[in-house]
């Protein structure tokens, strides 16, 4: 193909990519220069072709450059930094004595919830435990002494979150000797939570992750830091280079300054940007597409009205109900139980196996609603949700962004619906916006022409909106 047909292919697709040198997509599973037996695991697990943002992100993750993707949620980001990760590891030596086993793993990949990094653990031992690869996964509210047990055992990747990793780190039952390959999956939460720095992603406050890594070196801007033999051939050495990988469903302006990689002076030779779905600015809001939003300004008092209109509509299941506070949350699963609906709750408060019995009784289809925290509104996959109901508005337009992406999953459509009030005017700009770019929703009067709507949050107003006293 010439240069400009994989131009065509990539609009196509909707991908947009930023960098130099960045190798073409794939367009079927043979073209990814992955190993022979991870293609045969893709290839009877059922997975046909990749999806866009596969397409491109896996030929860049395969020769060994750090990335920036982004990408809707239910695009396929999980097994766009897997592939990659397992095609490297499946070039390095097997852990098997004690003594390498105690040097810790080969990767490690950072989720912002417990809910996440288990789903993230299920994919990859799908994948990776036919090729012999093992993995613990590092979560709070599971015991430490046992997680401890597993990390002894040996294993060549860690999925954690970031507070029980610097646990588990600081009481010694895992050291990073041997790491180069750091993930970051929906990095923008991990940032938006302060769990991580913006321009000191990975340096936490005290300790640091990185200070117990070998390595902390940025590979340097030539193709020595991406030839895959003399990685192998310096990996014991002092010469070897970590590699990072960030995928997230919005870009906060840090990141997009390139302050993640902790450069002063950018240089995108080899640092690749991969936009997928979501236009050409990297600095990206957007809604998913097929999800038709809804928005209804109400007084307080009129939610509950409100949400049983949409619910006697007998909406398909499942259906996932947003609040903002874990005691809204109990008292409104506890009304719709008291009315007849199968529902359920999961927020910071509950324990992990309540956590975990919520997310297995949604999918397994014993509870049709599910009221949730913005625990839920990142990274989970609920296959099929139907609608998503904003019963509280999320704090941020990122939050709103993830939550209303949990419907219109898998080229699958949704209905997003959102109960605001006055005391969510801030976001109403931004609402605005995100609204009249939906080919699928429109924006209600008493919205567009709301005072908070004409201006830019923290813009001052125009001239003629001002109010002059003479």
């Amino acid at each position: 193909m010439t240069e400009r047909d994989w131009r065509i292919f990539r609009e196509d697709y909707n991908i947009t990519i930023k960098g130099g040198k960045i190798p073409e997509p794939i367009r079927n599973w043979k073209e990814s220069a992955i190993h022979k037996e991870l293609l045969e695991i893709v290839e009877k697990i059922g997975y046909k072709e990749p999806t866009p943002i596969q397409r491109q992100a896996i030929p860049i993750g395969v020769q060994n450059r750090d990335i920036i993707g982004v990408a809707e949620t239910g695009s396929g980001k999980t097994l766009a930094f897997l592939i990659p990760l397992l095609s490297w590891i499946q070039s390095l030596p097997k852990i098997e004595r004690t003594e390498d086993a105690d040097q810790g793993p080969y990767a490690i990949i950072l989720a912002p919830t417990r809910e996440l990094a288990q789903q993230i653990e299920e994919e990859t031992v799908k994948f990776g435990q036919p090729l012999g690869i093992r993995t613990v996964v590092v979560v709070g509210g599971l015991s430490r002494e046992e997680q401890g047990f597993r990390l002894r055992m040996g294993c060549e990747i860690v999925i954690a979150t970031p507070g029980r990793l610097i646990d588990v780190l600081e009481n010694r039952y895992l050291v990073l000797n041997q790491c180069t390959y750091i993930v970051l999956d929906e990095a923008d939460r991990m940032i938006d939570l302060g769990k991580i720095a913006p321009e000191k992603i990975l340096r936490m406050a005290n300790p640091s992750i990185l200070e117990y890594m070998p390595v902390t070196n940025l590979k340097p801007d030539t193709e020595e830091a991406e030839d895959s033999k003399l990685l192998l051939a310096n990996y014991h050495t002092k010469k070897k280079y970590r590699q990072t990988v960030m995928f997230t469903a919005t870009m906060p302006p840090a990141v997009e300054s390139q302050q993640f990689f902790g450069q002063t002076e950018v240089k995108l030779l080899y640092l690749s940007f991969l936009v997928v779905g979501l236009g050409e600015k990297l600095q990206v809001q957007h809604p998913v597409e097929r999800v038709e939003q809804i928005v209804h300004i109400v007084g307080e008092n009129d939610k509950r009205r409100k949400l049983m209109e949409y619910l006697s509509k007998g909406v398909d299941p499942p259906i996932i109900i947003f609040v903002n506070q874990k005691k809204g949350a109990d008292v409104l699963a506890k009304g719709l139980e008291k009315l007849g609906y199968n529902a359920c709750t999961l927020h910071g408060g509950k324990g992990q196996e309540q956590r975990e019995y919520a997310l297995a009784s949604l999918k397994s289809g014993a509870k049709d609603i599910l009221v949730a925290t913005d625990v839920a509104g990142r990274g989970i996959d609920i296959k099929d949700v139907s609608m998503v109901i904003n019963y509280d508005m999320a704090k941020t337009i990122e939050d709103y962004t993830h939550r209303i992406g949990r419907t219109g999953r898998a080229g699958k459509t949704g209905i997003a619906v959102s109960f605001c009030t006055n005391d969510d005017s801030a976001l109403f700009y931004d609402l605005k916006q995100m609204l009249l770019s939906s080919p699928v929703s429109s924006c209600p009067p008493e919205l567009m022409n709301h005072s908070e709507c004409q201006n830019k949050p923290n813009q001052p107003k125009r001239r003629r909106d001002e109010m002059i006293f003479a």
